[in-house]
C-alpha cells in the first residue's frame, strides 16, 4: 500500500490500481478525491468530512461511514453505507474492519459524536478522532497529534498501548512551523524508544507499507 499524506486529517492510499480516501475534510485544498474508488469517513466534524466535495464526486464513488454522518449526505451521487463498530467489508480491493462508537470528548458543552474507526487489510488503523485501541494487532498508526480534546501524554500512552511498527501523525494541521517542530520531536523521542519508525509525513509526501 502507498500512504500519502494529505491536508490535516486525510490520507490518500493506493493499492493495486485502487484508491481509497479517509477523512477528505474542508482543510483538504487539494483535489484528493480524483481517481478515488472509496472513501471512508470516520466521524460528522467538517474537518473531516467536506460534504461539497463528495457532491462533486463520480456517483460510482463508495463512501463508507457511521450513520450520523451518512444522514447528511442525502444530496450525495456516490453510494453511501453505514457501518458500525464491529462490521468488516470489502471496498475497492481493501478488507476493511470497524472499530469505535464515539468521539473523544472534547467541550463540556458540545455534545460526543459517533466515529468510528477503520482497520484496512489488517495492517492500517485510522482511529478518527478518537484513542480507540482495536481488538487486532496493528502495523502502522495513524496517530493524532493535535486537538482541542487531546494531550500530549495521551499521545504517548496510545503509542505505547498499540505499540506499532510505523505510527504517523495526522490530526495536525492547527500547528504553525513552531508547533510542527515540537511534535517531530516528541516522536522522535518515541520512536527511538520503541525502536519503530514514528513520525510526521509532511502533507503532500507518501511512504510505501509493506
Amino acid at each position: 500500500m502507498k500512504l500519502t499524506k494529505f491536508g490535516h486529517a486525510c490520507v490518500r492510499v493506493e493499492k493495486d490500481g485502487k484508491v481509497l480516501v479517509i477523512d477528505p475534510g474542508t482543510f483538504t485544498r487539494d483535489p484528493v478525491l480524483d481517481g478515488a474508488d472509496t472513501v471512508l469517513i470516520t466521524h460528522e466534524h467538517y474537518d473531516h468530512v467536506d460534504v461539497e466535495k463528495l457532491k462533486a464526486a463520480s456517483p460510482e464513488l463508495e463512501i463508507w461511514t457511521c450513520e450520523a454522518v451518512a444522514a447528511n449526505l442525502a444530496e450525495v451521487p456516490g453510494k453511501v453505507q453505514v457501518v458500525r463498530h464491529g462490521d468488516d467489508f470489502e471496498t475497492a480491493g481493501f478488507q476493511v474492519r470497524v472499530f469505535g462508537e464515539w468521539h473523544a470528548r472534547n467541550h463540556p458543552d458540545i455534545p460526543v459524536v459517533q466515529n468510528v474507526g477503520f482497520l484496512l487489510d489488517d495492517e492500517l488503523f485510522y482511529p478518527g478522532d478518537a484513542l480507540t485501541v482495536p481488538q487486532a494487532e496493528v502495523g502502522t498508526l495513524l496517530v493524532p497529534t493535535g486537538a482541542p480534546w487531546l494531550k500530549l501524554g495521551e499521545v504517548v500512552e496510545y503509542l505505547r498501548e498499540i505499540r506499532p511498527a510505523r505510527a504517523y501523525s495526522t490530526h495536525d494541521a492547527l500547528y504553525g512551523e513552531l508547533g510542527y517542530r515540537l511534535v517531530d520531536g516528541w516522536l522522535k523521542m518515541e520512536a527511538d524508544k520503541q525502536g519503530a519508525d514514528i513520525r510526521r509525513i509532511p502533507v503532500g509526501e507518501s511512504t510505501t507499507l509493506s
